[in-house]
C-alpha cells in the first residue's frame, strides 16, 4: 500500500500547525507536529540544565534527545502533550519554550537524533507533516509539499491573539522582535535552514483566511495525490 505524504513548511507562526491538522482530519491521515518534537526536547534540555551547555555537554544532550519520555494523548479538548509524565501542553507553546526549539534545531547532533523519531510516523495510508523542513530534509519524497509563509507583522498579531487567548500578558513589538530574530536563525542555520522546496507550492497567508488557505491547499493535494 501507498503511503501518502504531505508536508508543510514554513516560518513561526504562519498558521502551519492549524491548517495542518485540518488536512489530516481531511484526508483520514496520521499528523506529525515537528516543531513539538524540538520544543519537547529544548524544554527537557533546559529542565535538566543542559541547554546553555550544549557545546560541551553535547553527548548528554544527544543522549536525553534519542530517549525523550514524550506522549501524544488524544482527548475530547484536544491532543495533550505529555513529558516525563507531565502534561507539557500549554507550555510548550509558549515564546520562551519557542526559543528553546530554536536552539535545539540549530544542533546538527540533536537534529540527527530526532531524525529517525520523524520517519517513524509514516504510516498508512498517509501522513500529514509540519515544521521548517520537512519536504526539504526529513521527508523529501513526499508527494505533496506545501511553503506556507506570511509577513513577520502579521504572524505577530496572530501570536499576541493566541497568547492573549490564553491568558498572558504580552506585547506586540516583544512577539515581532522574536519571531524576526526566529527567522533570521533558523534560515540562516548550517543544518537543513528553513527554506522552501524546489517542487513546493507557495503560499503567502498574510491577507487570507484560514478558510481560503484550507481551500488551496486541499485543490493542490487532490492534484498530487492520487487515492
Amino acid at each position: 500500500m501507498t503511503v501518502h505524504i504531505i508536508t508543510i513548511d514554513g516560518p513561526s507562526g504562519s498558521g502551519k500547525g492549524t491548517l495542518a491538522a485540518k488536512l489530516a482530519q481531511h484526508y483520514g491521515f496520521h499528523l506529525l507536529d515537528s516543531g513539538a518534537l524540538y520544543r519537547l526536547l529544548g524544554l527537557s534540555l533546559h529542565q535538566k540544565n543542559l541547554l546553555d551547555a550544549l557545546d560541551i555537554r553535547l553527548d548528554e544532550c544527544v543522549e536525553v534527545a534519542t530517549h525523550l519520555n514524550i506522549k501524544f494523548e488524544t482527548k475530547d479538548e484536544g491532543t495533550a502533550i505529555i513529558l516525563d509524565g507531565e502534561d507539557v501542553t500549554q507550555t510548550i507553546r509558549t515564546e520562551r519554550v519557542g526559543e528553546f526549539a530554536s536552539q535545539v534545531a540549530a544542533v546538527p547532533e540533536l537534529r540527527k537524533a530526532l531524525f529517525d523519531r520523524q520517519r517513524a510516523f509514516i504510516l498508512a495510508p498517509g501522513l500529514v507533516a509540519d515544521g521548517r523542513d520537512m519536504a526539504t530534509s526529513i521527508f523529501p519524497e513526499a508527494e505533496a509539499k506545501i511553503y506556507l509563509t506570511a509577513s513577520a507583522e502579521s504572524r505577530a498579531e496572530r501570536r499576541v491573539k493566541q497568547l492573549q487567548g490564553m491568558g498572558l500578558d504580552v506585547k506586540m513589538n516583544d512577539i515581532l522582535a522574536n519571531i524576526q530574530s526566529r527567522d533570521q536563525r533558523d534560515m540562516q542555520r548550517a543544518v537543513a535552514p528553513l527554506r522552501p522546496a524546489e517542487d513546493a507550492y507557495q503560499i503567502d497567508s498574510s491577507n487570507l483566511t484560514i478558510d481560503q488557505v484550507f481551500q488551496l491547499m486541499t485543490d493542490y493535494v487532490d492534484q498530487r495525490i492520487k487515492a
